[in-house]
């Protein structure tokens, strides 16, 4: 079986979409809308309006457009020449997540925020882009339409199951974002969302994550994308930011390390599970590349999820999330 490198990063990560609340507009409006710490996304159900970031150009958006965004500051509004209030205050006191600014008539949005594994995010650093805009007249907006218009049929109806249906959608949604930013003109970045992404590297990197284990040279690597060695190091290092052969140790000691959080699995064990001959091996590279060694790690994580019973919660088992577009 052929395997997905994008599928087994987000899922390493615990990649959720959680839609978290929304705005219902009419007449004029404008919110102006901090840095968001972690990536949100938008998706405009109805009705039109402006997004304003930083000194850009303002930026029209209508039904089905969605957008992705993080760490930069911006504003949705009915006209860009208003002056914007603080989305903080427009939704105090809003219990369900959803602000209704003016008679809610015109306009209506859904939006929340990616959640992931805290732990994962050193290695999924370069996997988000700051903005992304999927218009809804692009060519890979038609799934994205269906998909926003169920999930506003999710919430209207309130049905047994909706929070789960929301759920899915949402992370369908967010794949079909993700897709059409791979696939724009636009590259993304150097990093590890672009190297998942990429077709030449696609078979080199679907045999690391198929076995990890495995003990990999760059000529095996090299031959399964068809290149040359040469070609193959200096492509995967332009896409990708690393060496070949770092992004394999790299991918073991994260896939190391969620076992060393969530098992029991004895270090030798994990060690061997990962290609290692040796535990002493294994516990070098890893304090090489996550900067302390396995026991410690382990014990560290043990203490937290001890502290965290004592006092009536678990880090392993985190309760549902709510929260408004602001949180």
């Amino acid at each position: 079986m052929t395997i997905d490198p994008l599928s087994e990063v987000l899922n390493f990560a615990n990649v959720r979409p959680i839609v978290s609340g929304g705005i219902d507009a009419g007449g004029e409006w404008a919110l102006r809308f901090q840095p968001p710490d972690r990536l949100k996304f938008f998706a405009i159900a109805r009705g039109e309006c402006w997004l304003l970031i930083d000194d850009t150009t303002p930026l029209r958006l209508g039904e089905g457009d969605v957008f992705l965004i993080t760490q930069t500051a911006f504003t949705l509004c009915s006209d860009p020449a208003l002056e914007a209030a603080d989305a903080h205050a427009a939704f105090a006191g809003v219990s369900n997540g959803h602000a209704r600014l003016g008679d809610g008539s015109a306009f209506s949005l859904l939006g929340g925020h990616i959640v992931l594994d805290p732990e994962a995010a050193g290695f999924m650093g370069g996997i988000y882009p700051r903005f992304v805009h999927v218009p809804a007249g692009s060519p890979h907006a038609s799934v994205s339409s269906w998909l926003l218009a169920r999930l506003v049929e999710e919430r209207r109806s309130g049905q047994p199951g909706t929070t789960l249906a929301m759920g899915q959608l949402s992370q369908l949604l967010f794949i079909e974002i993700m897709r059409a930013h791979l696939l724009s003109s636009t590259l993304p970045p150097p990093g590890l969302l672009r190297a998942v992404a990429d077709e030449r590297l696609a078979p080199a990197l679907s045999l690391v994550h198929a076995d990890p284990s495995r003990q990999f040279d760059l000529n095996t690597l090299a031959a399964a994308a068809a290149m040359s060695r040469t070609a193959f190091i200096d492509t995967f290092k332009a896409v990708s930011g690393t060496t070949p052969m770092a992004y394999v140790a790299q991918w073991r000691m994260h896939l190391a390390a969620k076992i060393l959080r969530d098992e029991d699995t004895p270090i030798a064990e994990v060690a061997h599970s990962l290609g290692y001959g040796s535990e002493s091996a294994f516990s070098n590279a890893f304090k090489r590349v996550v900067g302390e060694a396995p026991r410690l790690y382990r014990s560290r994580f043990q203490k937290a999820d001890a502290d965290g019973e004592a006092c009536g919660w678990q880090r392993k088992k985190p309760l549902p999330e709510r929260g408004s577009l602001i949180a």
